[in-house]
């Protein structure tokens, strides 16, 4: 298996085999809480137009995402993994409209033959997924702040997902606490907090989700988010 350890927007127009979008913060880490509360698919948009098109189209609907890390106007929730987390979602179709994750994932489907994303919330099933599949080459793409600039949870996230599939060992517990005095974690904390605290912890709630998550082609060509498990028994967690 080649590992293409890439970033930000441009990084994921180059990906190629099995593409892996990381956005720790927040719109994979999002995507997981949203299957969680049970959802039946996500239908991840480019454009915030795009995603108020979707609901004219279908009302019953629901839309979440950020510009800036902010809630949308006419959104129902910002790309908040607490928000959706107290959300009754069961049934739903989410649309789904962020700034690097989304965004990445589009771009990596023009290049890419499969796309998975990915978060540490589901970093060791994602792991298992490419195992099983044994794909060439996998293209990890660590989306960064907006997708223009380096976030350090993504490459740290990158990394880790890299380390599960060379056998290298990985050392979580300082993580959390070095991620809490980086830049891009002052969106959380004190005076520069712009969305909710609790969603720090979320984001970095380790394995808290045993599926791994995979774009697929809908009929009219528009990428869904789908969840999938496999087997216990179908791979291991690491080389």
């Amino acid at each position: 298996m080649r590992i293409k350890m890439l970033e930000l927007l441009s990084g994921a127009e180059q990906a190629s085999g099995t593409a892996v979008v990381i956005d720790v913060f927040r719109a994979c880490s999002v995507a997981c809480y949203a299957f969680a509360g049970g959802v039946t698919r996500i239908l991840p948009v480019d454009t915030v137009e795009e995603a108020h098109a979707l609901k004219a189209a279908h009302p019953d609907w629901l839309l979440a995402g950020e510009r800036h890390c902010l809630k949308l106007p006419g959104f129902d929730f910002g790309n908040s993994p607490s928000e959706i987390q107290a959300a009754d979602l069961a049934g739903k179709t989410l649309v789904h409209a962020t700034s690097a994750g989304t965004r990445g994932l589009y771009a990596a489907m023009a290049s890419a033959e499969r796309v998975l994303t990915c978060a540490f919330t589901n970093v060791t099933a994602t792991a298992r997924a490419l195992f099983a599949a044994a794909p060439e080459t996998v293209s990890i793409v660590a989306m960064g702040k907006a997708g223009v600039s380096h976030a350090p949870e993504d490459k740290l996230c990158a990394m880790y997902l890299a380390n599960l599939l060379q056998g290298v060992p990985n050392a979580f517990e300082a993580i959390p606490n070095f991620l809490r005095n980086a830049p891009t974690a002052e969106i959380f904390f004190g005076e520069t907090a712009i969305v909710p605290e609790e969603d720090f912890d979320l984001c970095l709630n380790l394995d808290a989700f045993d599926f791994y998550l995979e774009a697929e082609r809908l009929s009219d060509g528009r990428p869904a988010l789908v969840r999938k498990t496999l087997p216990p028994d179908a791979a291991p967690a690491t080389a």
